[in-house]
């Protein structure tokens, strides 16, 4: 159904002159971070401005989770600085909301896209003109592709499921969710409902069920037992939901006996698939985690710095055995292959070949 890519898709937020910006506090956590509302003109991002083969929407620029490989924190960069030079905010609040190195504040300060059904009912007639009804099935709508739909500020704000109950009045959608919160049980109900009408599936994102490893990769994120409670939550209501095993970090998540443990707890929680794709590294996300990789995997800092040297994704001959591993596991466990989200960092272009000697 889906393929992935991380190519900006906020970058029709805040146009220099748009009048529709304004930037306030809503609410701030005890540990600092803040919660900020921006009022897009438009949620939807189309293939012709992401460069993907899917239309993405993303409820939150920034988030909680704050997982070191994450390449969304140039799309949180970009988005403060058009506001800094829409004059929105002060050099100060510039240096706040961007930090020193321009990735640290991604998890500290969220905007929060507020009044956004009115943006997404004009985007939805966008996307209806755009692809027509004989093709609707084929151009899937994907939500959680830079932040996670169902961070924590969802509790409060529950843009997802105001985005969620508005599709569930569409008929013969092709709907993606990609989340790693157990929130996403929350919504069951208008899931289901969902599914009803559209093809659905839900994306519960796993990198590693040893959760030591979770708490240095992805320090804020959900436990694994939790994410995997909350696939069975949603398998056993009836709704279409599997495992993204994306990013595989290679060298740390990438050996059969890790891979394995992953396809055995996704059966185990009545997953419908479980899919995988290789770590890209981005320029804008190396600052941020090759210093995690000196940290707890030291023997792999300058292998990984030599094999993203000169491109994001991973060199082609790794991918390629990577998915024959992934093939294999899924023909082991009985999940069905050739469909659904395919490597999650697929591009139209294939990236240079390199070599990571891993």
């Amino acid at each position: 159904m889906i393929t992935h890519s991380a190519t900006p898709d906020q970058l029709q937020l805040l146009p220099s002159d748009s009048p529709t910006v304004r930037l306030s506090v809503l609410d701030e956590r005890l540990r600092g971070t803040k919660f900020v509302s921006l009022t897009p003109k438009s949620i939807l991002n189309s293939p012709q401005q992401t460069g993907v083969d899917f239309w993405s929407l993303n409820p939150y620029v920034g988030c909680e989770f704050g997982c070191s490989y994450c390449y969304a924190r140039y799309a949180h960069r970009y988005v403060v600085e058009r506001a800094h030079d829409a004059g929105k905010l002060s050099d100060g609040e510039f240096q706040d909301f961007r930090g020193p190195h321009g990735w640290e504040a991604f998890e500290r300060r969220i905007f929060v896209k507020d009044q956004l059904l009115g943006a997404l009912e004009a985007d939805l007639r966008r996307y209806y003109r755009s692809i027509g009804a004989s093709v609707r099935e084929s151009v899937p709508i994907v939500i959680g592709t830079a932040t996670d739909p169902y961070q924590p500020a969802e509790r409060r704000f529950r843009l997802t499921r105001h985005i969620l109950e508005r599709l569930a009045r569409c008929e013969g959608l092709n709907i993606g969710v990609i989340t790693k919160s157990p929130l996403v049980a929350r919504d069951v109900d208008v899931l289901r409902r969902l599914q009803d009408r559209n093809d659905l599936e839900v994306y519960v994102s796993l990198i590693s069920v040893d959760a030591a490893l979770i708490r240095k990769i992805e320090t804020r994120s959900p436990l694994p037992a939790v994410r995997l409670r909350a696939l069975r939550r949603l398998t056993d209501a009836g709704v279409n939901a599997g495992l993204i095993v994306a990013p595989v970090l290679p060298g740390i998540t990438d050996d059969v006996p890790h891979l394995e443990a992953l396809f055995g707890a996704a059966r185990e929680a009545g997953a419908r698939f479980v899919h995988a794709g290789p770590l890209r590294l981005y320029a804008a996300v190396r600052h941020r985690f090759l210093p995690l990789l000196g940290e707890h995997f030291p023997e792999l800092q300058e292998r990984y710095r030599r094999a993203y040297a000169r491109t994001s994704g991973a060199p082609r001959d790794y991918a390629a055995a990577l998915a024959r591993r992934v093939k294999r596991l899924q023909r082991k466990y009985g999940f069905r292959m050739n469909d659904g989200m395919q490597d999650r960092y697929t591009r139209r272009l294939a990236p240079p070949q390199g070599d990571l000697g891993l």
